[in-house]
């Protein structure tokens, strides 16, 4: 909390140190006319403008009545009466302490405002972060700015194992390192309190001489990990303990609302999945259609350089592109041979099916639905169920209908035997610029053949 003492007060005390320079003038005004209540009165005066100037300026009362006091008794020429020196001292004495009092105020008073702010500024990156590494960078950043301690690190749980996910100082060279128990004892990592033990002992022990740990929680009392600080110097007096513990309480609550939110994808993941496997086996006699529609398509969205929520996107897309078909008859779904024109019809419904069935989902993105809609739509226009053209197709649809048809190809269906893989491939190129969107089929070709060549190094 302490703040270096300035020597010379800022411009904007100009009218202070003219003030303080006046009442010195009275001091010494009242020395000249041997006035011992004029000096009193205006060294308390002088006492009074340099607190608020700080620094060296705080001092100069003391050091002013000290002379001016010296200087009276040369001036009279009177033996020095008991109680004058100790008025004298008494006087010295409390504008002394009145200097250390209001010097320790100002550190606190700057301290709390460095706080407030790194605290108001960090908040906001907080919220502006949108994933657990994101919230531990802003967390360090804070802590950094709180000016706390020199070494301080933030341990987390990845996959049962504690780790140093964040660190400054002298825990800074054992960042992303494992916490294992010394003894090679096998107690809970997330029980005991020997984390923050071997976390420690990390550090030299000068650096450790004084320790802050401070445990940091999400909802309720889930366990999220430690932040632990240290410093070669003073104890951590408790306005800095409880700014550390609240500062912990918010990271807590922001670390375990993202956790709750990729919980909650994760259970829709595994959610959607489950059911896009629950319809493939009611259409796909040889079973695996879904994963290996789903593995291809991020591959292939991968290579043409998605980014992650569009990945997203195309995977829940894979796992739900035939969830109409459970409104599809099974005569009509499982018929050998070519459909007749009203049972093509119903079975090209299931698009639109599935796209409406999904409407009540609201955390689906808009390319997942697009992808459920218009996944049979044609570059030429030709497709279903809306005929849309070439790049009015969503691009999600136009890279998922090429992978679509190819396992369709490959793989044995009621209607059409099993086809070789390079029979396949042959008619993706044959339909480039018809069914298919050319430069998604060129990029899966590219994909493919990549694929072979690395099978063959191997």
């Amino acid at each position: 909390m302490s703040a270096p003492a300035a020597s010379a007060a800022p411009p904007s005390s100009a009218p202070l140190i003219v003030l303080a320079v006046l009442a010195a003038g009275g001091v010494a005004y009242g020395v000249v006319l041997r006035n011992t209540s004029l000096i009193v009165g205006m060294t308390v005066l002088c006492a009074a403008l340099t607190q608020r100037l700080g620094g060296l300026w705080k001092w100069l009362p003391i050091a002013l009545y000290a002379l001016a006091f010296t200087a009276t008794l040369v001036l009279v020429k009177t033996r020095l009466e008991p109680w004058s020196l100790l008025g004298a001292l008494a006087l010295i004495l409390g504008l002394g302490l009145l200097s250390i009092r209001e010097g320790s105020k100002a550190r606190e008073t700057e301290w709390l405002h460095d706080t407030v702010k790194a605290l108001e500024e960090g908040s906001v990156k907080l919220g502006e972060a949108r994933d657990a590494e994101a919230i531990i960078r802003a967390g360090i950043a804070i802590l950094q700015n709180l000016r706390v301690a020199p070494h301080f690190a933030m341990v987390a749980y990845r996959r049962g194992t504690p780790m140093i996910l964040a660190a400054r100082g002298a825990f800074e060279p054992f960042i992303e390192q494992p916490i294992v128990p010394s003894d090679n004892d096998s107690r809970s990592v997330q029980a005991d309190h020997w984390v923050a033990e071997e976390v420690l002992a990390l550090l030299k022990r000068p650096q450790r001489k004084t320790q802050l740990v401070v445990n940091i929680y999400g909802r309720a009392t889930q366990h999220l990990g430690l932040i632990l600080l240290t410093r070669e110097d003073r104890e951590f007096e408790a306005d800095e303990k409880s700014v550390v513990e609240s500062f912990a309480r918010f990271l807590g609550a922001q670390l375990g609302q993202v956790y709750a939110i990729r919980e909650l994808r994760d259970a829709n993941d595994l959610t959607l999945k489950a059911l896009g496997l629950a319809l493939e086996h009611r259409d796909d006699d040889t079973g695996g259609h879904t994963q290996r529609v789903m593995t291809l398509a991020l591959r292939l969205a991968a290579r043409l350089g998605w980014d992650d929520e569009r990945l997203k996107a195309v995977r829940w897309g894979a796992y739900l592109h035939d969830l109409g078909k459970i409104a599809v008859p099974d005569a009509i779904l499982h018929k050998r041979g070519p459909l007749d024109p009203n049972e093509r019809a119903s079975m090209q419904r299931h698009v639109t099916i599935g796209y409406d069935m999904l409407q009540d989902l609201h955390f689906l993105p808009a390319e997942t639905l697009d992808l459920v809609r218009y996944h049979h739509e044609r570059w030429d226009g030709g497709g279903y169920p809306s005929g849309l053209r070439g790049q009015d197709i969503p691009d999600a649809a136009r890279l998922f209908s090429i992978i679509d048809v190819y396992d369709a190809l490959v793989n044995a269906r009621p209607y059409k035997p099993v086809w070789s893989r390079e029979r396949a491939l042959q008619e993706l190129r044959r339909q480039s610029g018809s069914q298919f969107d050319p430069q998604f089929v060129d990029a899966f070709l590219r994909m493919m053949s990549e694929q072979d060549d690395a099978k063959l190094v191997r």
